[in-house]
């Protein structure tokens, strides 16, 4: 026995040896690659993705968790959570108001409440919390400053922009762009068809363009080409913090908003994970990241910093939702171009 001790002893050392690199190798396999052992969240959404990847990267950096964004229309979006019902891919929707209350009708996300949801003011989130509201983006007047300093009064309801028929109106296209196309339903929703058919045949004549895009009027404006663009925040504080000459004026009679929020994927196998996300976006770190990025959105949350930087005192929300369904949305359109868009000035 004593023949073979030195080869046993020989073995086992041999044994630790090549226990202990393996365990080395693989420690450092895992500092080499570590998305290995990283955690992950799949977000569905309708967003620009230019905008959700600067919060995906914080997320990651601060939390070591990887967001998956997968960007898509929002028909594509519904359809690929029905057809995953069964077994989700998703774990978390970002996108506005409409589609989350449309994923909801179809029983595909979960309710989900917290202390950062509790602080969220009702109006921006679902009654049984199925989704929450993380920020909005309101229509405003963008005005040309030489055309303000020439006013007796400023222009602080919707009715006045029509007082002054010289006044020159730039607005993006109703069919353009989705918070465009909220404002018009809005005003239905809020002041009925029949008046709000009138108030827009009435400012047709004052319209010097309806514009693809929702800066071209904001432009114009600080171009002196049009007088007052009717536009979104987050536009008109871009131009002006380019130092284009306009004033932002929110309309005292109420205005429509774009609201972004988001939801828990009914099903998801990382729950605990995607809720943390969720709790995550209603907080300072993920609002200042947007706002020191450019994106001038006002968060839900009123106890974030970036909240109080907004004259949210002076923001009167039309809180009218409206109902319409597609087709009724299609009629709608179909009858402003007719009776409005086409018609001779």
């Amino acid at each position: 026995m004593r023949r073979y001790l030195p080869i046993l002893l020989i073995a086992f050392f041999v044994l630790v040896i090549v226990i202990a690199g393996s365990t080395s190798l693989q420690g450092y396999a895992d500092k080499q690659n570590p998305e290995k052992s990283m955690k992950s969240i799949n977000v569905y959404t309708t967003l620009p993705i230019e905008q959700l990847s600067l919060l995906a990267q914080e997320y990651e950096k601060s939390k070591n968790v990887r967001i998956n964004l997968i960007p898509l229309s929002e028909q594509d979006l519904l359809t690929r959570i029905q057809v995953e019902k069964a077994a989700p891919h998703a774990d978390v929707i970002i996108a506005n108001r409409a589609l989350l209350e449309q994923a909801q009708k179809i029983n595909t996300i979960a309710p989900y409440t917290s202390e950062q949801i509790d602080i969220i003011p009702d109006r921006f989130k679902d009654a049984n919390n199925y989704w929450t509201g993380l920020w909005y983006d309101p229509i405003v007047f963008a005005v040309n400053q030489d055309y303000l300093k020439s006013l007796p009064k400023l222009p602080t309801k919707w009715n006045d922009l029509t007082l002054d028929n010289k006044c020159r109106i730039g607005i993006t296209d109703f069919l353009a762009a989705e918070a465009s196309a909220n404002l018009f339903y809005t005003l239905l929703s809020a002041n009925g068809e029949t008046q709000t058919f009138a108030y827009l045949k009435k400012l047709h004549p004052q319209i010097v363009q309806y514009a693809k895009f929702l800066t071209t009027p904001i432009r114009m404006a600080g171009m002196g080409e049009v007088d007052i663009a009717i536009a979104t925040q987050n536009e008109t504080i871009h131009y002006m913090n380019d130092k284009f000459p306009i004033a932002l004026l929110y309309p005292e009679d109420g205005t429509s908003f774009i609201l972004t929020g988001a939801a828990l994927i009914a099903g998801t196998h990382n729950e605990s994970e995607s809720k943390e996300f969720i709790d995550w976006l209603l907080q300072d770190i993920a609002q200042s990241t947007l706002y020191t990025n450019n994106f001038y959105y006002v968060p839900t949350n009123p106890e974030t910093l970036i909240y109080k930087y907004y004259d949210t005192k002076n923001i009167k929300l039309w809180d009218k939702k409206e109902n319409f369904s597609f087709e009724q949305k299609s009629q709608l359109l179909d009858k402003w171009i007719k009776t409005v868009r086409l018609a001779s000035k």
